[in-house]
């Protein structure tokens, strides 16, 4: 495979310069900020990272300041980006760099593979834009190039076949005079012309004398992916339990989905519960907890989308009477300040506690 891959820096780096996109992380070589960018990245669209990356690195500048983060504070910093283990791996990797490096971010690929959080990609993205080492960044966004370009029949959802990809551009990286450029131009050619969505754009693409899928009008075969499996479906009961001006927070598990965050008290319903049901549950519930539900103020119902579940939620704002302890209870404020608070709980604050309540 490398062989039909050798012209790729004479056709990609002159496209790249003329076209790539102002984004802040490509104005700095400085391994902290493009670590930074690249685990905010995973899973989450460029406009979106735009103002979370600012906010983080106006909070936490550096490799210490993280390290020394509180872990509160840092998770407000996250909140919305989802999959928050990325950012407790953030503060361990930092920890690690400073306990074993001594603050100073490893500069080899196998020492910047072994730091908490950072996987093959990761490590190849540091590697090669921040210290030009010949190590590939192999992603989505890059097998679905590569398997275009060389019609590559081999499903990219095994591990074996992004490793054969790894292994060919890493021959190309080996003889290319910019690492850094080439990561960058594969980056930026899977997100805006050989695009996941919809047709690629082919009249613009640098590569598309070469391309295999292009020749022939087959792109739409590739990349070959395997069968995906269906997300699991849970009806769920949230309670905003709201006394005088306070709210019940509790804490989630540290193991499992949205592990250690702070969430507003839910309960499962079946997957069969109507309306009524789904208030009957949630007022049980309260009164179980000790709160002491008093009215309904509002309620609300929409359906939230992790990897692999599917929440349908049915959410209650129920002014009590009391304040269990086994709740922590946060005022309005510190609901946006102090707590972060994952996405599927970010629509009880939006719709129920709109401004006309």
């Amino acid at each position: 495979m490398t062989g039909a891959l050798l012209s790729l820096p004479e056709k990609l780096l002159p496209w790249y310069e003329a076209n790539k996109r102002d984004l802040p992380w490509r104005k700095t070589r400085d391994p902290y900020r493009v670590w930074v960018s690249e685990i905010m990245l995973q899973q989450t669209r460029v406009e979106a990272v735009i103002g979370y990356y600012a906010r983080f690195l106006a909070a936490l500048p550096d490799v210490q300041s993280l390290a020394e983060a509180d872990d509160d504070a840092l998770l407000k910093l996250w909140e919305g980006l989802g999959y928050y283990n990325r950012a407790r791996n953030l503060k361990r990797a930092a920890q690690v760099i400073v306990q074993e490096h001594g603050g100073v971010f490893p500069q080899t690929y196998d020492a910047i593979r072994a730091l908490p959080g950072i996987g093959p990609y990761t490590a190849g993205a540091i590697g090669s834009i921040c210290f030009d080492l010949p190590t590939p960044a192999v992603d989505g966004n890059v097998l679905r190039v590569i398997a275009r370009l060389t019609a590559l029949r081999e499903s990219i959802d095994k591990e074996k076949t992004k490793k054969d990809v790894t292994a060919a551009l890493q021959g190309v990286y080996q003889k290319s005079a910019c690492c850094a450029a080439l990561t960058q131009s594969l980056m930026e050619l899977g997100a805006c012309v050989c695009v996941p969505n919809g047709a690629p754009k082919c009249t613009q693409c640098p590569l598309a004398a070469l391309c295999k899928a292009q020749k022939d009008g087959s792109w739409t075969s590739f990349p070959v992916r395997g069968e995906k499996k269906g997300r699991k479906i849970e009806h769920r009961a949230v309670l905003l339990l709201r006394c005088g001006n306070r709210f019940a927070l509790r804490q989630r598990p540290k193991k499992g989905l949205l592990a250690g965050l702070w969430e507003f008290p839910q309960t499962l319903l079946s997957n069969s519960a109507n309306d009524d049901d789904a208030l009957k549950t949630a007022l049980s519930f309260a009164e179980q907890c000790g709160a002491k539900p008093r009215e309904l103020v509002r309620e609300t119902a929409y359906t939230h989308i992790f990897t692999h579940i599917e929440w349908h939620i049915h959410a209650f704002l129920l002014d009590c009477a009391a304040m269990p302890e086994d709740f922590l209870w946060a005022t309005r404020s510190e609901l946006e300040s102090t707590f972060a608070l994952p996405s599927a709980f970010r629509p009880c604050v939006d719709k129920l506690l709109a401004s006309r309540s």
